[in-house]
């Protein structure tokens, strides 16, 4: 399977996705950290990637994605962007309600 279509069958699969660099509990980076808490204070209900433990995707992705760094969190396959727009999100609240929103038409 190409990393591409690897990339595409992880967001068909996952409405709620995080790349980041190492897991929520031992995350690798400052970046990775902060948006894990973020995303962590609006649902546990999330999937995510370790890129370090796939080359493959942690070269393709930014490709795919035409942006350049991680975390990325995806939401029902639509890039929200990185740790920045993530906290960002989480503060104004627009974060919990889109997460909610995604949980909630999972569960219908």
């Amino acid at each position: 399977m190409t990393a591409f279509k690897k990339i595409q069958y992880q967001l068909d699969n996952n409405p709620i996705l995080l790349y980041m660099k190492g897991s929520p509990k031992f995350p690798l980076c400052g970046f990775s950290a902060r948006a894990v808490q973020a995303l962590s204070a609006c649902s546990e209900n999330f999937t995510y990637i370790d890129i370090l433990q796939d080359y493959d995707i942690r070269v393709e992705l930014p490709k795919y994605a035409n942006w350049p760094t991680f975390p990325q969190l995806w939401i029902e396959k639509e890039l929200i962007g990185g740790c920045d727009i993530i906290i960002e999100m989480y503060r104004t609240g627009e974060l919990q309600e889109l997460v909610t929103k995604t949980l909630l038409k999972l569960c219908s």
